[in-house]
């Protein structure tokens, strides 16, 4: 039990998790917004705005420079810890995601989604199981830099 009690009270951890709480709700939120339908998914999915992860992880950096200072071998790592994060959310993540929106619309085009005899072969349509591939996956740039900013705020104003 001193274990947990001794999690809830720690400033670092709890900077990063409740800026990762944070966007999650705001991402949920925008998402109701823009499609006007409640969508579960988002209070735990990667992508959208604004960025969780970099919330998370620059919440997590700031804590640790205000417990630490910024001289110290913990505050470098997660410093760099954030930039990897951060620009592979803009990078790899974004560049999967814009795939997946490509293969879903090309499923969807025939001959992929209905039986069409294409040069005497018969193309089968896409099976009731195969699901489209996740497209929110990565961030914009706005995304990223809102998450930064979200996590920045959340470590400043979580109490020691």
């Amino acid at each position: 039990m001193n274990t947990i009690n001794a999690a809830f009270h720690n400033y670092v951890l709890m900077s990063a998790v409740i800026a990762w709480l944070i966007a999650q709700v705001m991402k949920t939120t925008v998402t109701f917004i823009k499609l006007k339908r409640f969508e579960p998914e988002r209070l735990v999915g990667a992508g959208g705005m604004p960025s969780a992860h970099s919330a998370t992880v620059c919440a997590l950096t700031i804590a640790i420079s205000r417990v630490e200072g910024v001289s110290s071998p913990l505050f470098a790592i997660a410093f760099l810890f954030a930039i990897i994060v951060m620009y592979d959310a803009m990078g790899v993540r974004r560049a999967a995601g814009e795939h997946a929106k490509a293969i879903n619309e090309m499923r969807r085009m025939p001959p992929f989604n209905q039986e069409e005899e294409t040069e005497g072969e018969l193309t089968e349509p896409l099976d009731e199981e195969e699901k489209e591939l996740k497209e929110y996956l990565g961030h914009t740039p706005l995304e990223v830099l809102a998450g930064a900013l979200l996590g920045i705020l959340v470590a400043m104003i979580v109490p020691q």
